[in-house]
């Protein structure tokens, strides 16, 4: 069937063998969806399902491994690089590993897909995917954004990712940690991926790349979601989040127009989409909780990762997380009816910043001075409940600074702040939402009415919180309305809302004081004002 595949549309100019890339028996560039699929059936790399999505499976890797993520460490970059935070590769020890993964491409059949990182075309970066795997290929179409076909005939990449699922490092000989490997080279413009089929590594090393590139521009990269009010591209609400705070969730609302749900571009311009479609958890989806989300599980060449199926009939079974909780959907946003379609709007007006507290302590809502919006942004901080990890017997907080630390390359500060002088200049509202756990911890109180964090969320994306009367938290310092129309007012005190205030007030101090040792480590590097906020 290799033959008869469709030979795939190239800048003549801009071949494999023009970067070097001579190994390949076969290349397919630029090859659409239907052939992508086809090719991966062919390859047995998946499993068709109902209504046509390819049902794959990643192998051993489930999720990311960023034990195994590095960045080669070069004059350039030297002074640039949080190191604290990014493990750094000799350059030696990469050009032996390009090497040996050129090496390893000799004779094989490759995919590739010459893509676009940013949907605004004064920032984008035009990159070129590489992958042994069609489906690795189609994941990229999705995930990235696709150029127009005519743009293809004299498209060039700045960047290039190889990615071999098959390839197997050897620590010793290319410095690394095992036989995967995750390697940036800014200054050779390449990022080299293998040892696992995770398609994630794809779409997250380029975010790193973006985040990267983009402050230098000044630009706001951001591991966020977004949306606008219909009819004005000016109403943008961002919302920054870690897993299971609610970002995809709270982002698509129906009512508004999405913008996309993982990663933006804050320019002086204003907001816009790294990505052309999305990658959506799907453990436990409903039809009836996201109809637009589970809809797209039915929809041809929808990417439908690590999801048990009922081989006869290829029914998914959502519920079923034996092969991984992090089971996944990757799709074109135009899947979502009302995403937009340009991947750009205005300047953001909210700034959302979702937090799961599991101790019980945040309010449901609050609103954040830029001083404060830079300590929670910096803090990242969620928490991780019992049963999720193993050993995990009662709530533990997460910190992930800038809500995304594995993906950022510079230190946390850079990108602090960069939002704090983005919403200074524009005047935009910032929010602390709580979806976490209201009237006691985890184990005792409850999860925050979803119900309720809408209506919330609403009131102040429309403004109508903006007079409204406000308490100062004695814990944290921000603002709390005091009421809401259509809100229990007992809600916004969390304190009322635990039988025992007293043990409310020592969960409260116990919180405050993890907050404040997280952020020790940014103490130096921030001003007085942000400085004054974490000290109370």
């Amino acid at each position: 069937m290799t033959e008869n595949m469709p030979k795939g549309r190239v800048n003549p100019a801009f071949t494999l063998e023009s970067q070097g890339i001579t190994g390949p028996a076969v290349v397919h560039y630029n090859l659409l969806e239907p052939h992508l699929v086809e090719a991966a059936l062919r390859q047995s790399e998946g499993f068709l399902g109902i209504g046509g999505p390819l049902l794959v499976r990643t192998g051993s890797h489930t999720g990311r491994s960023p034990k195994d993520k590095f960045v080669v460490r070069t004059p350039s970059v030297e002074d640039k690089i949080w190191w604290e935070n990014n493990q750094p590769m000799d350059p030696e020890a990469f050009d032996r590993l390009h090497a040996d993964m050129l090496a390893h491409m000799e004779g094989g059949e490759i995919f590739v897909e010459d893509l676009h990182a940013g949907a605004d075309p004064r920032y984008r970066v035009n990159v070129r995917m590489l992958s042994e795997l069609a489906w690795h290929a189609l994941f990229n179409r999705h995930l990235l954004r696709r150029p127009a076909r005519e743009e293809l005939d004299t498209f060039t990449a700045e960047y290039t990712l190889i990615n071999l699922p098959s390839f197997r490092a050897d620590p010793a000989r290319h410095g690394c940690r095992s036989e995967t490997v995750i390697a940036l080279n800014f200054d050779r413009k390449l990022i080299l991926v293998g040892g696992t089929a995770y398609a994630g590594e794809n779409k997250k090393s380029i975010f790193t790349l973006m985040n990267y590139l983009l402050p230098e521009e000044n630009v706001m990269p951001m591991h966020c979601s977004a949306n606008h009010a219909p009819g004005d591209e000016n109403d943008v609400a961002i919302f920054f989040g870690l897993s299971g705070t609610g970002k995809t969730t709270l982002s698509a609302d129906t009512s508004r127009v999405l913008i996309g749900d993982d990663e933006h571009g804050w320019s002086d311009q204003g907001t816009f989409n790294f990505e052309g479609g999305c990658y959506a958890k799907t453990i436990n989806l409903s039809p009836e909780a996201e109809p637009e989300i589970y809809a797209t599980t039915r929809k041809f060449a929808t990417i439908v990762e690590n999801m048990v199926f009922d081989p006869e009939t290829r029914e998914i079974d959502f519920s079923d997380d034996s092969i991984t909780a992090n089971t996944r959907a990757a799709y074109p946003l135009h899947y979502i009816s009302n995403a937009s379609s340009s991947g750009m709007a205005g300047i953001p007006r909210n700034v959302v910043m979702l937090t799961a507290d599991a101790f019980g302590v945040l309010p449901p809502i609050a609103r954040l001075s830029p001083a404060q919006a830079m300590y929670h942004f910096l803090s990242g901080f969620t928490a991780k409940v019992a049963g999720t990890e193993q050993g995990v017997t009662e709530p533990e907080p997460t910190f992930s600074t800038c809500f995304g630390a594995p993906f950022m390359p510079r230190r946390p500060e850079v990108y602090g702040n960069l939002l704090r002088r983005k919403i200074n200049e524009s005047g935009a509202r910032c929010w602390l939402v709580n979806t976490g756990w209201t009237g006691g911890p985890y184990g005792i109180g409850h999860r925050m009415p979803i119900k309720a964090t809408r209506a919330l969320l609403s009131a102040a994306l429309e403004g109508r919180l903006d007079n409204a009367e406000y308490r100062i938290d004695p814990n944290f310092g921000f603002e709390v309305p005091v009421s809401v129309p259509g809100i229990d007012d007992s809600l916004l005190d969390p304190r009322s809302t635990w039988s025992d205030p007293a043990a409310y007030d020592e969960q409260a101090r116990k919180l405050v004081k993890m907050f404040a040792d997280n952020f020790a480590q940014f103490m130096p590097h921030v001003d007085e004002e942000v400085r004054a906020v974490a000290l109370g």
